[in-house]
């Protein structure tokens, strides 16, 4: 199919409606075919920029070896607020009473 595309091919700007050649008219980002003075570049917040990925796992992991995780930091609300930074082994024993129970 063939255009025109000579002197006589006007076109209508679908914002002002005003008259103006078709060689001298512009399509905008959003479909409008407008005149020059009606044209305006897509603003740049408008495009989409791939956001980068941010890799979360990693490929064969190996653990290291020379921390067990044996030492540790055990606060508290008592004396310095600290008992070390290695917990050794303790006991506690406590007692509430004494319970009796009697069968009839």
């Amino acid at each position: 199919m063939a255009f025109s595309s000579d002197k006589n091919a006007w076109g209508i700007c679908d914002i002002s409606g005003f008259r103006y050649r078709l060689r001298d008219m512009k399509k905008t980002w959003d479909g409008y075919l407008v005149g020059p003075d009606q044209w305006s570049p897509k603003h740049p917040q408008l495009m989409i920029k791939p956001t980068p990925i941010d890799p979360q796992a990693l490929k064969n992991p190996r653990p290291d070896q020379a921390n067990d995780n044996n030492f540790f930091t055990v606060y508290t609300n008592v004396g310095a607020g600290m008992l070390g930074t290695q917990l050794q082994t303790f006991a506690i024993s406590c007692n509430v009473g004494t319970v009796e129970v009697t069968t009839s």
